[in-house]
């Protein structure tokens, strides 16, 4: 069974056992999150779609860890000018592993 869920303003498709990376999520490592958004549910040849969400559908996910992803150096340049400047940024994301799928 599978379901395609929104959170961080991204859909993603999950089975039970998948390990993601979303955007960060205000749980402690250990907690239990809840995705109520859930757009499908699906198994082998009977799938349900909602209108915008499926009605009653959730998604029981584990908190792995809370980290920040790699850096990216960011360089702005003006031509003819001198200038340069260098800015770096880590996007901060949750690990998460989905528990169960609620039709």
């Amino acid at each position: 069974m599978y379901a395609i869920i929104v959170t961080g303003g991204k859909q993603y498709k999950v089975q039970t056992g998948d390990v993601l990376f979303v955007e960060k999520l205000e749980a402690e490592e250990g907690a239990e999150v809840k995705f109520e958004s859930v757009l499908a549910v699906g198994e082998e040849g009977a799938v349900k779609f909602g209108a915008p969400t499926v009605e009653g559908a959730s998604v029981a996910a584990k908190v792995v860890k809370n980290g920040k992803g790699k850096k990216l150096n960011i360089i702005t340049y003006r031509p003819k000018k001198g200038s340069v400047r260098r800015m770096g940024h880590r996007q901060p994301y949750t690990k998460v592993e989905i528990t169960a799928i609620n039709a």
